[in-house]
């Protein structure tokens, strides 16, 4: 499958096919943002990817700019408070969760009672 180059456009005939080919938000400047539900980026308008032909032709589409994610305009959504604390919170969570591993891997590396140096300091008169 060959990758399809993005179209290069001024920033006036960007807004346009950004207003024309999002049929679920509004544009009105390049530098409104939207959060990508697929790759998890906020995207603006102005790294916002036209791909396909513009001589009418063959389809135009835009994609998100983030590199191997071609969501689309319907998996973009407005990054409100609302939006933004979920991405906070799930990122916590993801950290939270990095910690969790990497404390089990460091316990699993501590000796266990069943080791042999466990079983020398059992045995001695001190232990």
């Amino acid at each position: 499958m060959a990758l399809v180059s993005p179209v290069k456009l001024a920033d006036e005939e960007k807004l346009e096919i950004l207003q024309r080919l999002d049929q679920f938000r509004l544009w009105h400047s390049l530098d409104e943002k939207r959060y990508c539900l697929v790759c998890g980026e906020i995207i603006t308008g102005r790294e916002i990817q036209a791909i396909g032909n513009t001589r009418g032709n063959g389809p135009l589409r835009i994609i998100c700019p983030t590199e191997h994610c071609n969501a689309m305009p319907m998996e973009w959504v407005r990054p409100t408070d609302e939006v933004l604390i979920k991405i906070a919170m799930a990122e916590a969570e993801r950290h939270r969760l990095g910690l969790i591993n990497r404390a089990g891997r460091a316990t699993r590396s501590l000796p266990n009672e069943n080791d042999k140096q466990y079983d020398q300091r059992s045995k001695s008169p001190l232990g």
